[in-house]
């Protein structure tokens, strides 16, 4: 019923400035977005406004002429720049002669080409739903509406109307199964935070970094590559970090200038790892122009899924991409680490940020000496899988003495666990 664009084909792109600063960057990422969606932009339309159209979005002479570029280039769809009303789209449709898709269309669109997980489609075609509701007499314009008289009187509802309750119906069934699936997250997260697991959770504008730097972290495989929304469905592995033990480290979706809400909102389930994390790691591109709106844009959606409280860490990459440019940690006037220049590409740098993490989240450190009896190899046992001994020795009594060093949280754990604990501290 709902005809979308296939890769390869070929587009006239629309962007409408409605500043006198024309920012072309802006302009730059949406052909990034385009073709990132497998569609090639054969001709680029621009123009000025002060606020948009109510019939066009742009004014009627442009409208014009989007509709001559289509004809010219043979084009099979046009892709505007901008959030359009469904009326909006159907004018623009009808005066074109082919399909016309927003800005949400196209983001959408790349959301369902990158979705690997059962969680992954779900999110991705609940956002999809919500966005073609409000769209949906575009659909059904060739068909009939109810009609009086004998014989054409109709089942009581329009096809239109049965759509509709079949796409709420459709919308509540996916809801069910996405809240199972938070369910199951949660029950995850929670079994970390019984286990006192921090959780670090990699968040930064769509091509950040992101994921290489997960992948540089952890030997993973995960998919990289230099595009839009390389990665949709998060994923998880374990580190070790000293000082702390292991740390949960969550790679998830890039954010976006103008994210569509209702992606924003579908994607609840995966965000949910951002929401609950011990901190933030906000990866940010080094090497753009547009640091500063890139940083707000994240720190936008952060706010929007209420997570602009926890401890954030930014992490400045692609320094290999800057001239002669070393790996440091800034630190604020508390010592503790705010900023970590390094390159996920190279690998430089990376051990600064392992150090700035466990400045983080180590918190206090819990440092002791011991003389352990002979009958206590159980405790001492425990000491070397918490990987915690720093140094042992052999007392002349016949006692063996250690020195540990581990988190505090650690140690108090095993001091509730093994009661005798402090009967051996020196």
């Amino acid at each position: 019923m709902f005809e979308r664009y296939e890769g390869g084909e070929q587009a006239v792109v629309v962007h409408v400035f409605f500043s006198q600063d024309k920012d072309t960057d802006n302009l730059s990422e949406f052909e990034s977005l385009v073709t990132s969606a497998g569609v090639v932009p054969v001709q680029i339309v621009t123009g000025s406004r002060k606020a948009p159209h109510p019939k066009y979005f742009v004014g009627e002479g442009k409208a014009e002429e989007i509709a001559e570029a289509v004809q010219a280039s043979g084009a099979d769809v046009v892709l505007f720049n901008h959030a359009l009303s469904p009326a909006q789209e159907r004018n623009l449709e009808r005066l074109c002669q082919c399909r016309v898709i927003d800005r949400t269309g196209v983001i959408l669109d790349i959301f369902a080409q990158r979705a690997r997980t059962h969680e992954g489609k779900l999110q991705v075609e609940l956002a999809q739903l919500r966005h073609l509701s409000t769209r949906l007499v575009r659909g059904w314009t060739h068909l009939e509406r109810q009609k009086g008289g004998i014989g054409l009187r109709g089942p009581g509802e329009t096809q239109l109307e049965t759509d509709r309750r079949l796409l709420r119906d459709k919308i509540r069934q996916i809801l069910n199964r996405l809240s199972r699936v938070e369910k199951q997250r949660e029950q995850g997260r929670q079994a970390r935070n019984k286990a006192d697991i921090p959780t670090v959770s990699l968040v930064g504008y769509t091509n950040a970094g992101k994921s290489s730097l997960f992948n540089r972290m952890t030997a993973a495989e995960v998919y990289a590559a230099d595009q839009l929304f390389a990665t949709l469905d998060p994923t998880l592995r374990r580190i070790d970090v000293n000082d702390v033990g292991t740390v949960v480290l969550a790679d998830t979706v890039g954010f976006i200038r103008h994210l569509p809400h209702d992606l924003v909102a579908a994607f609840k389930a995966t965000l949910q790892e951002t929401r609950q994390a011990t901190l933030l790691l906000h990866i940010v591109d080094a090497a753009d122009s547009r640091i500063d709106e890139n940083i707000a844009a994240v720190d936008s959606v952060l706010e929007e899924i209420e997570a602009h409280e926890i401890p954030v860490l930014l992490v400045m990459n692609k320094i290999d991409m800057l001239d002669s440019f070393t790996p440091r940690i800034d630190r604020n006037e508390d010592n503790l680490p705010v900023r970590v220049w390094l390159s996920a590409q190279t690998g430089e740098g990376i051990p600064l940020l392992l150090q700035a993490l466990t400045e983080r989240l180590s918190g206090e450190i819990a440092h002791y000496e011991l003389r352990l009896p002979p009958e206590a190899g159980r405790l001492r046992s425990r000491f070397y899988q918490l990987q915690a001994i720093e140094k042992e020795w052999i007392e002349e009594d016949g006692k063996v003495g250690i020195e540990v060093r581990m988190p505090i949280v650690d140690w108090h754990r095993l001091c509730k666990q093994e009661q005798d604990l402090f009967d051996y501290v020196v």
